[in-house]
């Protein structure tokens, strides 16, 4: 039972990387399905409908930091490793949760916008930048739990309880 504070946390970061990739993953998928398509049709449009994939990766790359930053505090990744308290370890899990949950549902949703964009992209290329501004307004919502997350996991120390 010493370790359960530290695999709570443990835990927390994988959650942060695994979900936040897994919706980029899908994210980046649906735009790919989508550019495809267009650059069949027009090579020339490929480098706007690259722009266009890249939005969604960049909530799989919050996850990675959250869990990586995490691994570091609690050092697991080089260092002096210690337990941790559970109680310690339950909040380091509920400080990953908002990059794992909302960085999941925003890249999906930033992969829609993106897939949409590049439908523009195929019509009338010259609106490209219109596209990656709609697409980057999902992000918001990403960097906001990315903040969250972070500045959770810096604050928090480890207590007994």
């Amino acid at each position: 039972m010493a370790n359960l504070g530290t695999a709570f946390a443990i835990f927390g970061a994988a959650l942060a990387a695994i979900l936040s990739g897994m919706g980029s993953a899908k994210g980046v998928g649906l735009v790919g399905e989508a550019g495809a398509g267009v650059i069949t049709e027009d090579p020339s449009k490929f480098g706007k409908v690259l722009i266009m994939q890249i939005l969604p990766g960049t909530q799989g790359l919050y996850g990675f930091l959250t869990a990586f930053l995490l691994l570091v505090k609690i050092n697991v990744l080089g260092g002096n490793y210690q337990p941790l308290s559970t109680s310690t370890g339950l909040m380091l899990l509920a400080a990953c949760l908002p990059i794992a949950i909302v960085g999941y549902f925003s890249a999906i949703a930033q992969g829609r916008a993106s897939a949409a964009g590049v439908s523009v992209i195929a019509k009338r290329p010259e609106q490209s930048g219109k596209s990656i501004t709609m697409a980057a307004m999902v992000e918001t919502y990403a960097v906001l739990t990315l903040l969250i997350s972070l500045l959770a996991i810096v604050r928090i120390t480890d207590i007994a309880l």
